[in-house]
């Protein structure tokens, strides 16, 4: 798509032949997502007879069907041979459950009709071998995050909206034999000596919870569904996260080996931007990426994929994004890819990026450029190592070559907002520049963000570096957009 920026074309391309690059066009605007302003779906209060007596007799069925479900699980645990369940197919299992659940509601006297049998026998299959009532929703592709407060409240992100759900559990313990079930599957532990806990799922799901007494109203729960298909550089451009200007330059720096951080607050796109623009890596590099929990999904054929791990029982044990990240110095790597920098890691991440490593990569969060600087300053503080503040400084604008800013807008839609270049030292001052911007111009009435992208009318500080490594990109791709 970009290699027409490529070294060996004829020329450097007229800005007119690049898809929104027309000379003083107008600006290349993102389309709107199909979801906007975060919303929860509340019950109508003022309802008729009729509808009230609808939804009482509904919310009975309900209840009745919750208590034969609690009654045919014990009766499954009490019948099913759970050493063998790993070696049965799905049909076998499926068929073994619709016959002991059939036997039990027979004994029960309870008539259920084609439909509710076929739900109450999926449940059970959740419940067995998947998350029980959590499963739908990790089978839903439109869901994005799953958020539980307790067991009779779960809420979904789609698109950008939060939406309150039907799911309920049956009672506490129920979420945490489900939490359990979970964490165990991984290795680590929740309690009460322990209530939280970071985990994966079995498809890459990020997974985090929070137990009493710690949690008052009933155990918290986080899900970040785990994507299976990586997001290419060409559907974030054509989702309007950002340009194919913008792609271009960021192909441009990558490639040359400049070192990327990629800033932006809790849900923002942080880990989706890295891996698109780990895309831009050669595949005959040897990379290294580290995470607390593993996320990253590089596509390169030289991988080598490092995870933390907690303190086990005894307190014991613990291996950090730092001890990995100082091993992997010790790996000949070409590059090192650290899925969010928090701590004292910062460190080691900062000197690796000055000592060879070019082309790092991480995540941080903070709400700007300038705002992620401060925050690289602060955790430098954290770890524990007293420094000059101008030595401090120096470090990162040595270290760091740009800033790439991500943000969830008010409207649910994600943006690549700002794209800044770390220029060097002004006396105690590190300087910055903007290349690339997004400029929010108002809301619909619908409350959706009109803007568009433009440049900054500011030529890249690293121009140079680029047309030496073979990315020759037009002055016209720096030039600010008319707006119409």
């Amino acid at each position: 798509m970009f290699s027409k920026y490529k070294k060996g074309d004829q020329g450097s391309p007229d800005l007119k032949s690049i898809p929104g690059g027309q000379e003083k066009s107008r600006p290349v605007s993102a389309p709107a997502p199909k979801s906007t302003a975060v919303e929860v779906k509340r019950r109508n209060v003022s309802r008729s007879p009729a509808q009230a007596q609808a939804a009482d007799k509904e919310r009975k069925r309900k209840e009745r069907l919750g208590e034969i479900k609690l009654e045919l699980h014990k009766e499954l645990l009490d019948n099913l041979n759970l050493a063998a369940l790993e070696n049965a197919s799905e049909s076998d299992l499926r068929a073994e459950i619709v016959a002991i659940s059939g036997e039990a509601l027979d004994s029960m006297g309870v008539v259920l009709n084609r439909e509710e049998r076929q739900t109450l026998n999926q449940d059970l299959y959740d419940e067995v071998t998947g998350l029980g009532p959590l499963e739908p929703l990790l089978k839903d592709d439109t869901v994005n995050d799953i958020l539980v407060n307790g067991p009779q409240q779960v809420f979904v992100e789609r698109a950008g909206r939060l939406e309150l759900t039907d799911t309920q559990f049956k009672d506490e313990k129920h979420l945490l034999r489900i939490i359990d079930k979970i964490v165990s599957a991984v290795g680590r532990r929740v309690d009460e000596s322990n209530p939280y806990v970071d985990a994966r799922l079995a498809d890459g799901s990020r997974f985090n919870a929070m137990v009493p007494p710690i949690a008052v109203d009933g155990s918290l729960v986080s899900i970040r569904k785990f994507k299976k298909e990586k997001l290419a550089i060409d559907d974030l451009v054509n989702f309007g996260a950002f340009t194919e200007e913008m792609a271009a330059y960021l192909q441009a720096a990558v490639a040359t080996r400049l070192n990327v951080i990629v800033s932006g607050g809790t849900g923002s796109g942080k880990t989706t931007t890295l891996n698109a623009l780990s895309s831009f890596i050669d595949n005959d590099e040897r990379i290294l990426t580290i995470e607390d929990t593993a996320e990253l999904q590089l596509q390169q054929t030289h991988v080598g994929r490092m995870e933390s791990r907690p303190p086990n029982v005894e307190g014991k044990g613990a291996v950090t994004q730092r001890d990995c990240l100082r091993n992997a110095l010790r790996m000949r790597p070409d590059r090192i890819i650290v899925g969010e920098t928090r701590g004292e890691e910062v460190i080691d991440m900062l000197q690796a990026m000055n000592t060879g490593h070019d082309g790092s990569m991480t995540t941080i969060h903070a709400n700007s450029a300038r705002d992620g600087v401060s925050r690289l300053e602060n955790m430098i503080a954290m770890a524990g190592i007293e420094m000059p503040i101008k030595a401090t400084r120096s470090q990162i604008s040595s270290a760091v070559n740009l800033i790439v800013q991500a943000s969830r807008l008010q409207d649910g839609s994600r943006r690549m907002v700002s794209i800044t270049e770390v220029t060097g030292m002004e006396g105690e001052v590190i300087s910055m520049q903007e290349v690339f911007r997004y400029q929010r111009v108002g809301l619909t009435p619908d409350n959706k963000i009109i803007g568009h992208f433009t440049a900054t009318g500011v030529r890249s500080h690293y121009s140079e570096r680029f047309k030496m490594w073979g990315y020759d990109l037009p002055a016209a791709i720096f030039e600010p957009f008319a707006a119409e």
